[in-house]
């Protein structure tokens, strides 16, 4: 019982702690709700009044924007009235300055109106007067105007052909003291330069054949293929009764040989067709060029004359297919440094510098006739290129007389030059002159604009011309046959009609790879 009551009470303790405790917990409660439903008040109420700060700052600052921007917009359109304004007045201004003008346009035109009725009146008042003055004139003179045109331009072109006789009656008599001596020089040196010399021995070739279809084989379908060789080698084929052969005409050696080699190449291969045709042509030319450098070599090698140029070398053998009064000209430059050489050891001069000029005084001709200047010329030039000895050179400048012979080498040469040309029947001068007539046509047909090649056959009374596709039409091809036509009645001479024949070809190729 005694220990109960304490517990009793210790319990009872506390319970009424626990109760203080909850009541006194319960009362700091309710004080801070109350302080926190004040703190809220207040808060309210200041957010309040911040808001309606704002609204009325913000409504003020909208007020203020709007006064500018009208204020603006007063301002702009108060500028652009203004500049409306300005353009009005400024387009008045030149309506005014239009109008002003027109007027005063309108004015010198009529102005001028008048002046040209006045002026086509007083031209009517002139040619009044000059038919009046034509028609006393022509009563004086008992001539028309156009009778008095042809009496004045005949009576001109009279003494115009007096005058001209006169003239060239004194410049024959100025002249004909030298003609005489200069005519045969001048000739001789100009029929020097010509290809060939006999007809019927330096101008065809013929090509034996293995049996009589090879013909038809060579002229190919619709004669393309002999067309083709002509047109590459510029000669003619002559394919006529002869039994298994063909003649190839040309006056030009080289394009003559060439054009056989060709032939007999084609013969052996027995493929026969254009592309094969330029295939051979080609072929041949290297073969003919070899040729020429070899008969230079033996040239130098037969004579002893040694340290040539090897372009002095091939000139030499180039003079293999020309010829000179009947004369090879290869051979009479050798026979002409034999003869100098053999000369020159009888008089103690030196025979190897003599042979030497010899070989190479007629090196000039061994050039394209086209070239401009005369064989002395041209052979001059050549062995200063290749610095030839100067003792040569002046052989060869004077062995013509061109210029006079200042040492013992170069007289020995024009004698030499001199025996070697003088064997009698050696001379072929109609034959040279027909041979220059058709180099005078081939010539005056390449100096076209347009115009690739051009060969004379037929003995001159036809011109084969190639023209260049790309730079000549058809329709152009009559008028450069026209304009040649009437050069060459101009500038040529020749027997009975030429017969002018132009050739477009165009190609195209391509490769299957």
């Amino acid at each position: 019982m005694e220990i109960v009551i304490p517990i009793i009470v210790g319990v009872a303790a506390l319970a009424i702690g626990i109760l203080v405790g909850f009541l006194m917990r319960k009362k700091i409660g309710e004080a801070k709700i109350g302080s926190a439903e004040e703190e809220a008040k207040r808060i309210l109420e200041e957010s309040s009044k911040n808001a309606e700060a704002k609204k009325k700052e913000a409504l003020l600052e909208a007020k203020e924007e709007s006064l500018r921007l009208r204020n603006e917009a007063e301002r702009e359109l108060k500028e652009r009235r203004s500049e409306v304004s300005r353009q009005e007045r400024r387009i008045s201004q030149k309506e005014e300055t239009l109008d002003k003008k027109t007027e005063a346009l309108e004015r010198k035109s009529e102005q001028l109106d008048e002046k040209l009725k006045a002026n086509d009146a007083v031209r009517e008042q002139i040619q009044e007067v000059l038919a009046q003055h034509l028609k006393r004139l022509e009563d004086i003179s008992g001539y028309t105007v156009e009778q008095a045109k042809d009496e004045l331009i005949s009576r001109v072109e009279t003494e115009a052909r007096y005058e001209m006789a006169q003239k060239l009656d004194e410049l024959e008599s100025q002249f004909k003291e030298e003609a005489d001596a200069k005519a045969r020089n001048l000739l001789s040196l100009a029929i020097q330069r010509c290809a060939a010399d006999h007809v019927t021995e330096s101008t065809i070739s013929v090509v034996t054949l293995p049996n009589e279809d090879m013909k038809g084989r060579i002229i190919g379908r619709e004669g393309r293929n002999i067309q083709k060789l002509e047109t590459l080698t510029g000669v003619e084929l002559i394919i006529d009764d002869t039994p298994e052969a063909i003649t190839v005409s040309g006056f030009d050696p080289v394009r003559r040989e060439v054009a056989r080699l060709s032939l007999e190449k084609l013969i052996a291969d027995g493929r026969i067709h254009p592309a094969r045709i330029e295939e051979m042509v080609e072929k041949a030319r290297r073969e003919v060029d070899a040729v020429i450098k070899q008969a230079g070599e033996r040239a130098t090698f037969d004579v002893h004359v040694h340290g040539i140029h090897p372009e002095l070398i091939k000139l030499l053998g180039r003079l293999r297919y020309r010829t000179s009064y009947g004369q090879n000209v290869l051979q009479h430059s050798i026979e002409v440094a034999w003869l100098a050489g053999m000369m020159a050891d009888e008089l103690g001069v030196d025979g190897n510098l003599a042979r030497r000029a010899g070989l190479l005084h007629d090196i000039g001709k061994a050039f394209p006739q086209d070239m401009e200047g005369s064989h002395v010329e041209l052979g001059v030039n050549a062995a200063k290129k290749f610095k030839e000895n100067a003792d040569v050179i002046h052989a060869i400048e004077a062995h013509h007389n061109d210029v006079e012979p200042k040492t013992l080498i170069a007289i020995l040469v024009q004698a030499a030059d001199a025996v070697s040309a003088a064997r009698p029947g050696a001379r072929r001068e109609d034959m040279e002159n027909y041979i220059k007539r058709l180099q005078k046509l081939e010539e005056i047909a390449v100096s076209f604009q347009g115009v690739e090649k051009a060969f004379a056959i037929q003995a001159g009374r036809e011109i084969r011309v190639m023209v260049k596709p790309e730079m000549v039409n058809d329709a152009e091809m009559k008028l450069i046959a026209r304009e040649m036509a009437k050069k060459i009645e101009e500038e040529a001479k020749y027997p009975g009609q030429i017969k002018l024949n132009l050739i477009r070809e165009t190609r195209a190729v391509d490769y299957a790879k």
